[in-house]
Order: structure tokens, then sequence, then C-alpha cells
């Protein structure tokens, strides 16, 4: 008997609806692929770009790599925003990146809070040389009140007898004018001895009299104006970006930069103090292996260098 193919329609039929079936399958597949990647790199980006502030320095860190490093120009130039321009530039990046606020509440905070962080460092090594650029002159009533004033907290008791005197060396100066030991470092190296001196005023005179130690002891506005260039030179590396962006959730500001010379200051002392050196002339030695146990501390991401005593500030 002839077949005359009456099962073959049913049969192309059924494998339609299966082909069917399956693209059905594979397009359901497909989609919940790229729902998964979608959720992956949307994560990796809050976790790239958002860091939480309890983690400070790791996630600041890595946010200002990527940023720096992104292939977008406007990315890369978030490093760079004004003060002023923070608020625009978070919800720039959050454009860019397509990232809706209501799938993470605290995205903007703390994406805010790290640029922040990021772009307040730069801010604060301009404002750092700017002061240091700034020659001390005896013919500017401010500067000069600030060195008096730096007698007086170190020496109450005692009574400055002239300008030009060789009672500065008591308190660690060079010479009879001490505007001469400010080049260097400029205003920089006075304010932080101002303040030093005005905000853990016990603790300086501590350490002034270590200085005056007619054994163990060493110039002490020298070796702060010294301090105050190691402080400046880590500033100037970045050295110092894991140490504010723990301690400071926010810009970092002028204030929090002499803290850091008050913690560098008080640290030194005890350091030189335990190291008792035979001589001040192995001050360089012992200066720069101070400076390497500091670099050291740095690298530890939570590292925060603050003074363990009261501050008036």
């Amino acid at each position: 008997m002839r077949n005359t193919g009456g099962d073959s329609p049913g049969q192309t039929c059924s494998e339609q609806q299966q082909l069917v079936q399956k693209i059905q399958c594979c397009l359901c597949d497909i989609t919940k692929m790229f729902g998964y990647v979608w959720q992956y790199v949307y994560t990796s980006f809050l976790r790239e770009y958002a860091p939480d502030a309890s983690q400070g320095a790791t996630r600041t860190t890595k946010a200002e790599y990527s940023l720096r490093s992104s292939r977008s120009k406007l990315l890369r130039g978030a490093v760079e925003s004004s003060k002023d321009n923070i608020e625009i530039c978070v919800d720039q990046i959050m454009k860019e990146k397509k990232v809706k606020p209501q799938k993470d509440p605290l995205f903007k905070q703390s994406l805010h809070t790290c640029v922040l962080q990021i772009t307040g460092y730069g801010r604060l090594y301009t404002s750092v040389e700017e002061l240091r650029k700034e020659v001390f002159s005896s013919d500017n009533a401010e500067h000069e009140a600030m060195l008096l004033k730096l007698w007086d907290l170190l020496m109450p008791t005692v009574k400055l007898e002239s300008r030009l005197t060789k009672q500065w060396g008591d308190i660690g100066f060079q010479g009879d004018d001490p505007k001469t030991d400010f080049r260097g470092m400029g205003l920089l190296g006075l304010i932080n001895l101002v303040f030093f001196s005005a905000n853990h005023t016990e603790e300086a005179r501590q350490v002034l009299s270590h200085a005056n130690h007619p054994k163990l002891g060493y110039s002490y506005a020298i070796v702060g104006i010294n301090l105050t260039e190691m402080a400046y030179s880590l500033l100037k590396s970045g050295a110092l970006k894991p140490h504010f962006y723990n301690t400071v959730q926010g810009p970092a500001e002028l204030q929090h930069f002499h803290q850091l010379y008050c913690y560098l200051a008080y640290e030194f002392d005890k350091f030189w103090v335990l190291e008792e050196p035979e001589s001040i002339m192995q001050f360089n030695q012992y200066r720069e292996k101070f400076h390497n146990v500091v670099k050291t501390q740095l690298q530890d991401p939570d590292v925060s260098l603050t003074m363990a005593v009261h501050s008036k500030n």
C-alpha cells in the first residue's frame, strides 16, 4: 500500500512546537543570564565606587584608582572637582554608570563621602604648599605675633629680652633671629610649631624639656621644622592618603595636617629618647630611621596617626 504521508503534517507541527518551546527556553535563559550579568556589574560598581564610610581607606583608595583609570573623561575629571561642585559630580557619575538610587539608598551618600575625601586631599596639598611658599617677614605684624606667641607658650615664666636675642636658642633656634630658620618651610614651619604648642601645651613643654637635656638634647625648633618637611613630603607623595581617608570623613583640611605634625613631633621625641643617640651629629641617621617607621605605618590600610593625648582643638 502506498504511503500517502498522512502522518507527516502532524509530525511536522509537533516538531515546530518543540522547536518554539526550545527557543523560548533559550531566550528565557539568556534573559536571566543578562540579569545576572547586570546585577554583578551593578554590585561591582557599588563596591568599587561607593565605599562604606566604616571601611575608610581601603574602599576610598580603590574608588580613587578606578576613577583615575576610567576610560570616561567625566569619571577621570571627578577627582579634580571643586568643593562646590561635588553634588553635581556625584549625580553625573551615577547617570554615567546608569545607577538608580533606589537600588541602594546609601549609594549616593557613600559616593559623596568618597569624592569629598579624594578631592579634599588635593586641595589640602595646595593649601599646604601655599603656606610653605609664604616667606616669614619681620615686617608682617601677624608673622611677628605668631613668633612671639610661640615663645610665650613654651617659656611662660621667662621674658624675652628683645626681638633679636640669643634666648631663641633656648627653644631650639640657631641664631639671634629665628626668621632665618624658616627659609626651607616658610610660614608653614612656624604655624606647625605654634599649633602644637597651643593645642598640646603640656606635651610641647615636655618635648622641649627633653630637647634641652644635657646629653640627649636636640634643637627643638629646628627639629620641628625638619618634621614639617617630613609631613610635607609625605603629603606630596600621597603617602598620607590612608591616614586622612581613615580619620576624616570628608575633605581633609589644614587643621588635620597640623594635627598630623603634632603626632610626628610627639612621637619623634619618644623615639629619640628611647633610641638614646650618642650625639646630635647622628640626627640625620635617626631622622631617616623614624621616617621609615612612619612610612611603614602608612602602608597599613587601617592606619591612623593620631596623638593619644588630650587636645585643646
